[in-house]
């Protein structure tokens, strides 16, 4: 493990290669050589280069497909759903959280409800807490503003999220990415009501008590990627 967080950090110290995993982050979708190529101003070998060695320590994926314009195919690259955790000296904090977690889920539905609760209240302090750093008050934000605020408390656990708000319908799309649980999900369902119940803590804090429907879990196999959920905010 100590081995495989050294190559890690090694392949991360570059600046450029840094932004290029940055970016592909980002991107919610497969990127090329040429893509990062043009976006960067580098030769495609030295992008080729960067993404390969990006590769080689399973922060990002790659697969041949053919694009539909004709010619050669095309590798594409992509987000590794392995996780990356750098820390000195080694510690399992997954595990101390899948015996946390099977412990409440011991208790049956207590412990379900508590769980769901507790996203919930982490979810509404993460938000009231960020709002606090930055010294405003939520009476003076319009809509935008703190649907904008919502994408970056979210941003900031991790979520990799995409906001979409129509400005005349009030209608909010809500997308995440990445869920920070995603490791303990197959085989503990109720994590997911859990993740469920930490972004509804985001709106709540921001919007008040509202509905916050689902579109898709990545644990529900309509779409492995990516969360999504449906709003209305008042005007």
């Amino acid at each position: 493990m100590e081995h495989q967080t050294l190559k890690i950090t090694g392949v991360l110290s570059d600046p450029t290669r840094f932004s290029i995993y940055q970016y592909v982050t980002k991107q919610h979708r497969d990127v090329t050589v040429q893509e990062i190529a043009d976006a960067f101003e580098i030769h495609a070998n030295v992008a080729r280069l960067h993404l390969t060695k990006l590769e080689d320590v399973n922060m990002l994926i790659s697969e041949t497909k053919k694009t539909g314009k004709g010619g050669r195919p095309s590798r594409f690259y992509r987000l590794s759903d392995e996780v990356v955790s750098l820390q000195f000296p080694y510690r399992d904090y997954q595990k101390l959280s899948e015996i946390a977690i099977d412990t409440l889920l011991s208790l049956g539905s207590i412990g379900e409800k508590a769980l769901t609760e507790t996203g919930r209240k982490y979810g509404y302090e993460s938000a009231r807490t960020y709002l606090q750093a930055l010294d405003l008050s939520l009476n003076d934000l319009e809509n935008k503003e703190k649907l904008n605020h919502i994408k970056t408390v979210a941003l900031q656990q991790g979520l990799n999220p995409e906001m979409h708000y129509n400005e005349e319908t009030h209608e909010v799309n809500f997308r995440i990415y990445n869920c920070t649980f995603k490791e303990l999900v197959p085989d503990r369902a109720p994590i997911c009501k859990m993740h469920q119940a930490l972004i509804h803590g985001f709106f709540d804090y921001f919007f008040g008590e509202i509905d916050l429907n689902k579109e898709s879990f990545m644990s529900e196999g309509i779409d492995y990627s990516l969360c999504s959920y449906k709003t209305l905010v008042l005007p």
